[in-house]
């Protein structure tokens, strides 16, 4: 079925891609709990090769960067939205009905506390998975790898109950098991929420195996039958309450020796000193050793857990983001010059900056030349960029527009600075969709490049799209901040 709902998130992909097909839910009153979101939708391939700028390098997210078996990249659609996508080993799914019917089944789902499967891509050998993106890093990132400051008791109380009822919606709507839980699984939305990644609902590959972590971190009961049940997810949350009760990843083993001999003062976070009572502690200690016991039918479900996590709740008016010392997604960015140009939709502020910048910023983006690139063809391409330069100097933009095209169009050299010329060029012109393009395409080439994520915010402001415009200038502050702080 075509795409027809107004909430389907791929509604903007349209034109020589073709339209992105929404799966229907007989069930969707009942299940689409959170009403926000858009139906489940498949992708085509080309749309998340644009979405992750051909699958970049920079936009690679996954815990082992290129050599995890599953590349988790970080990607945007045109309509501004962030995604993650989940490429698969090309052998993991070789049956795509099978690959279909799992993320049909996952993308069901709908809640507050998931990062919800958005939908999938099955082309060829190709099969992806698509989910909302999380931009403030994973649990393992804030308890084992912290910056700034350690993560508060009141916080790690909150990840437990968030977690506990993820699992309670997910067993309640029949799927309880969940592969491989850990601590690079719970990640945190804009406003540091935790929340349950929906990628562990589906295996990494139709015949893989449930758990890829550490043996002394497996339920006892998989490693004897290689099979994960809904008990099996419990003694993983075990090992997560130990996580956050001590700031790092301990053997299950190890941690009972210590909770059998009273010595909870080793097992517990140093830089969590004087923000829990003894009581407190000794409850999550408890309720970690039920899920951790070895007989599977002795382990607590997770509407247990939630009930015995409830009460032990701290600061619970105070929002995650204040827990966790980030800024939340409605405090304001502060804008750079340029950023305050694009949102003014100042074009002559924004030519200055341009200008100023020159092509310092295409070098590792543009296409190296090879020797025999250096003919006359080439010299009349190399000829068009330096006409064109000379037009946007004098701000002559349709003559720049021509002599960019013309260079562009040759496509022996990929320059981000170009485009980001063409549309400005095209801005001042009143040809906003085209300027928009631009942008992207300067995106494409260069992942990380704040002024391609700036210009697109410009462009979407000329076209009247005010909450696609924001979301862009966003993007575009937080690269510059990144980029400020590593040089």
């Amino acid at each position: 079925m075509g795409c027809e709902s107004s909430k389907c998130l791929s509604c903007c992909f349209s034109g020589e891609n073709g339209p992105v097909h929404e799966v229907q839910n007989p069930d969707e009153e009942e299940i689409n709990e959170d009403s926000d979101l858009p139906a489940f939708c498949e992708f085509t391939f080309e749309q998340l090769r644009i979405a992750t700028s051909a699958f970049a390098v920079e936009n690679i997210v996954s815990e082992h960067g290129e050599k995890a078996p599953n590349v988790v990249y970080r990607g945007k659609l045109e309509n501004q939205s962030q995604i993650a996508v989940k490429r698969f080993n090309r052998s993991a799914w070789p049956d795509s009905r099978q690959f279909l019917e799992e993320a049909r089944a996952v993308g069901l789902l709908r809640n507050d506390k998931l990062a919800n499967l958005l939908g999938c891509c099955c082309e060829g050998d190709e099969r992806l998975l698509v989910a909302e993106f999380m931009p403030n890093e994973t649990l393992a990132k804030h308890l084992f790898h912290w910056d700034t400051q350690p993560m508060k008791w009141a916080m790690r109380l909150r990840v437990a109950l968030y977690l506990a009822q993820a699992l309670e919606y997910c067993t309640s709507k029949g799927r309880a098991l969940y592969h491989d839980l850990n601590a690079y699984r719970i990640v945190f939305d804009n406003d540091c929420n935790p929340r349950l990644s929906c990628f562990g609902l589906m295996k990494n590959s139709r015949d893989g195996k449930s758990y890829s972590t550490n043996l002394a971190f497996t339920p006892p009961e998989y490693l004897r039958t290689g099979r994960i049940t809904p008990e099996s997810v419990m003694y993983s949350f075990g090992t997560l309450l130990l996580d956050l009760l001590s700031g790092k990843h301990i053997p299950p083993s190890h941690a009972l020796d210590l909770i059998r001999d009273r010595n909870l003062q080793m097992l517990t976070d140093s830089c969590l000193e004087g923000q829990f009572s003894n009581d407190d502690g000794t409850e999550l200690v408890r309720i970690a050793s039920r899920c951790l016991q070895s007989e599977p039918r002795e382990r607590p479900n997770p509407k247990s857990l939630v009930a015995a996590l409830i009460p032990l709740q701290k600061e619970t008016e105070v929002p995650s983001h204040a827990l966790m010392g980030i800024p939340g997604e409605s405090e304001p960015m502060p804008l750079s010059p340029l950023g305050e140009a694009c949102l003014r939709k100042d074009f002559t502020a924004i030519h200055e900056v341009l200008e100023k910048l020159g092509y310092k910023d295409d070098e590792g983006a543009a296409t190296e030349l090879s020797f025999q690139m250096w003919t006359n063809q080439m010299q009349e391409t190399l000829n068009s960029k330096k006409k064109g330069d000379t037009a946007f100097r004098h701000k002559d933009y349709r003559a720049a527009i021509q002599c960019y095209t013309q260079f562009i169009d040759v496509g022996t050299v990929v320059s981000p600075t170009v485009y980001a010329r063409r549309c400005l060029s095209y801005l001042s012109s009143d040809m906003p969709q085209e300027a928009l393009n631009d942008a992207v395409q300067a995106q494409v080439i260069y992942p990380v490049w704040h002024i391609a994520a700036y210009l697109q915010a410009a462009a979407l402001f000329a076209l009247g799209r005010e909450n696609e415009a924001q979301t862009a200038l966003k993007e575009g502050a937080a690269l510059e901040e990144e980029r400020n702080t590593t040089s």
